[in-house]
């Protein structure tokens, strides 16, 4: 793609017209007067989620307990149907993705697994800008094995406060590290690690790795299978569109399959004989047996419409989109906003940079409700960065650049200075 930009108004009309992608737009619902630029944090809704998800709803409504049983037990191994979406995108074997809870939930589910101390081999690898769910589930595995996170957790810590250098993490890793969890994009500054260079360092080290891909899935074009990591975590409802509470993932090297899981429920026993009701475990010995209780199916639901479209878009195409149009908007922002204090707070080579951009000012929170107010629907994290995410799917070249103008324009006004610092729970 062009990427010699230009900042007139009949330019993102031109990138619309030729945006291979851009037919998909039309298939999410989207506000008149408004402009979503949060997809980094929950993804729109879809008619293609909303048809699935009202079909999973008719089918209840309709059969009831035996919605068990209906289109080939489908919700019963609703898992396994999910897993066969999802594959593709992240270069694994279905049998090799489990979809569960949430979040937080597969996270302990991942480390109750992997995590094996002992006398010699005790501590978790993990950094200190990471979204801080996964320390917290760090922390309380640590804690469930007896040790205390001051001595059993070992933090690699930024260099600067915003970025992380994969020579430290490598670094990092001596004789007393066990496991390793680490996010494969940052969700503050976009930051993408070298995924290949610190799982071969781990592995040469005999250490453990997991990656939470909760800031990069659907948005970059990851190949778990060639990295052969041993797990992966991730949520389905950012840039994946899920809907809001939507099943997360756990992915299982297939190379671990005869381990047993940290936590153990009745959905991780072989579907031949779960409902034996045995009060042994009879373990499924693929990514499956690490589920723990029945499906939420409509937490689910929404995920098969979302998932379709992925697939039949393709990742290398959404990646190839998404780096073309964050470049676009850093473009702009450099052309008319840093003038008025703002910098791209995020790295801007295309193997590190995520989905969204990080725009920096010392009055970040006051202009981001402002840009709230102008229909701009972006969030705000602590302390300076408003987090701006055009989205492959269904952001326009023209809404981009509307976006940048209209901060032009609060700018100038200063508008945003009329905005008390009161925050609402979620910013």
């Amino acid at each position: 793609m062009d990427t010699k930009f230009e900042n007139g108004p009949e330019y993102p009309k031109l990138l619309d017209n030729n945006d291979p992608l851009g037919h998909y737009r039309q298939r999410f619902y989207l506000k008149k007067d408004s402009i979503y630029m949060c997809g980094n944090s929950l993804g729109l809704a879809s008619k293609d989620a909303e048809e699935t998800l009202q079909h999973a709803i008719e089918q209840w409504k309709e059969h009831g307990i035996k919605i068990w049983n209906v289109e080939g037990n489908k919700y019963y191994l609703y898992s396994s149907y999910l897993a066969r979406l999802l594959a593709p995108l992240v270069g694994v074997r279905e049998n090799e993705i489990a979809v569960l809870e949430c979040t937080s939930a597969v996270i302990h589910q991942a480390i109750s697994t992997f995590y094996k101390p002992t006398k010699n081999k005790y501590k978790i690898l993990v950094d200190d800008i990471n979204f801080p769910t996964d320390r917290y589930a760090v922390d309380s595995q640590v804690r469930l094995k007896g040790y205390e996170p001051k001595d059993a957790v070992k933090v690699v810590k930024s260099f600067d406060g915003k970025y992380m250098k994969e020579d430290d993490i490598i670094e990092a890793m001596t004789p007393e590290v066990c496991l390793i969890l680490l996010p494969t994009a940052y969700y503050r500054t976009a930051q993408i690690l070298d995924m290949k260079k610190v799982t071969k360092a781990a592995k040469e080290k005999g250490i453990l790795i997991g990656w939470d891909l909760c800031h990069s899935i659907g948005v970059l074009d990851t190949d778990l299978g060639s990295l052969d990591a041993d797990f992966a975590v991730w949520c389905n409802y950012k840039y994946l569109n899920g809907g809001p509470g939507a099943a997360a993932a756990l992915y299982i090297n297939r190379k671990h399959f005869q381990l047993l899981p940290g936590l153990a429920g009745w959905y991780g026993n072989k579907p031949e004989t779960q409902f034996h009701l045995k009060q042994e475990f009879e373990h499924q010995k693929d990514a499956n047996g690490w589920q723990i209780g029945t499906p939420c199916v409509f937490s689910m639901a929404a995920m098969e419409g979302a998932l379709r479209m992925f697939n039949e878009a393709g990742m290398a195409n959404i990646r190839k989109k998404s780096l073309h149009i964050t470049k676009y908007m850093m473009y702009l922002v450099e052309e008319k906003l840093a003038k008025f204090g703002f910098v791209i707070g995020n790295l801007k080579n295309d193997s590190q940079r995520g989905g969204h951009i990080c725009l920096e000012h010392d009055e970040g929170y006051r202009i981001s409700v402002a840009l709230k107010s102008r229909g701009v629907i972006a969030d705000f994290r602590d302390p300076n960065v408003i987090r701006l995410t055009p989205t492959a799917l269904y952001t326009s070249y023209m809404e981009v650049y509307d976006v940048v103008n209209i901060l032009v324009d609060i700018m100038e006004t200063e508008s945003y200075l009329k905005i008390g610092l009161k925050r609402d729970y979620v910013v």
